[in-house]
């Protein structure tokens, strides 16, 4: 297959750094006491996450609440979806990312009564269309989907290239590709997530979804970078190597909530909901920048410096060398629950 992508100077310190924070994974689920807890959450964030991308409506909570199969009011559509997803991402340990029948099965899984053609290739056009109209992508014609598929799929398999990186790129040519009627975007993320997790196992339950959504413009704004000019999914790997080092951050973070629920730690200074995150973060990353603290919470890089400049003041955090290479110390805080 022809190479669709140029390859970045600062992919290697990236995966570097996913290595590392996967050892300080590993360690956060010894420490959080209740890993299936801890993995499910994780999951369920993940299927809201990806659901919600394509338009689903309902809340976190109401998600949750199907998946324990509790009665829910909203859309049956959208409730569908939700159910559709658990099963997908239940039945990932048996999908070979590799086989062409497994990217069937599985986009059965994702649309079973909800589109037509479900577990099929599509047989008729489509294109990416904005709200206005204008046509942003136009998928291969369907003819040609089926070999097309079949070639990234012969790529992946036999690519050198770091899970990481292949894993990236496969998610964005299936968007490319585009070989479904619908429910292109929840396969390209379940298939991302698959290789990474043959790769690794913990990546089954990493809500790297979670962290797509909350960075939903910026997702749509790479895959459009990716191929404005012809296919160069550069801009795409380096979006999506951020938001998978960003969501061990979040797997960690949700580990140390869970290590603390019901326990009496010893505690100081008080601090905000926000705050308390942003130490959560830095004590698991030490080096971690304020451009993946803003990633990682949703909030502006200005919001960071402004909180990480009164924990300071108040003695919580301490900068330790300087800004390029150095670390951050986090001590001990009470945490308040209020609003920021």
């Amino acid at each position: 297959m022809t190479a669709f992508y140029t390859e970045s100077p600062t992919w290697h310190e990236k995966i570097g750094n996913i290595h590392a924070m996967l050892e300080r994974v590993k360690i956060s689920e010894e420490q959080s006491r209740d890993v299936p807890r801890l993995r499910r959450l994780n999951r369920i964030l993940s299927i809201h996450a990806s659901t919600a991308i394509e338009g689903n409506c309902l809340t976190l909570e109401q998600a949750t609440d199907v998946i324990n199969e509790k009665p829910v009011w909203g859309p049956p559509k959208d409730i569908r979806e939700i159910k559709n997803a658990w099963g997908a991402y239940n039945e990932i340990t048996h999908f070979n990312p590799w086989a062409v029948g497994d990217l069937l099965r599985a986009h059965a899984f994702l649309t079973d009564t909800l589109v037509a053609e479900s577990g099929q290739f599509r047989t008729i056009g489509v294109a990416v269309v904005r709200g206005d109209g204008k046509v942003l992508h136009q998928g291969a014609a369907a003819a040609e989907v089926p070999a097309l598929v079949e070639r990234l799929l012969y790529w992946g398999k036999a690519s050198d290239a770091h899970p990481l990186i292949k894993s990236s790129a496969v998610h964005f040519m299936l968007e490319h590709i585009h070989p479904f009627r619908d429910g292109n975007g929840r396969i390209g993320r379940l298939w991302q997530t698959l290789i990474l997790s043959q790769w690794n196992p913990l990546f089954a339950w990493m809500p790297v979804e979670t962290l797509v959504y909350r960075n939903q413009a910026r997702y749509y704004k790479v895959l459009q970078e990716s191929h404005a000019h012809g296919v160069d999914c550069q801009p795409f790997i380096d979006f999506m190597l951020d938001i998978v080092q960003t969501s061990l951050y979040k797997y960690v973070d949700t580990a140390v909530e869970i290590a603390a629920d019901g326990e009496n730690v010893p505690v100081n200074v008080p601090v905000n909901p926000l705050q308390e995150k942003i130490l959560i973060l830095l004590r698991a990353n030490p080096k971690a920048t304020t451009q993946k603290l803003a990633l990682a919470l949703g909030v502006t890089d200005k919001t960071i410096k402004r909180h990480q400049k009164a924990l300071r003041e108040q003695g919580i955090l301490k900068r330790i060398g300087p800004d390029k290479t150095g670390h951050w110390e986090v001590g001990e805080w009470e945490a308040v629950r209020e609003q920021d």
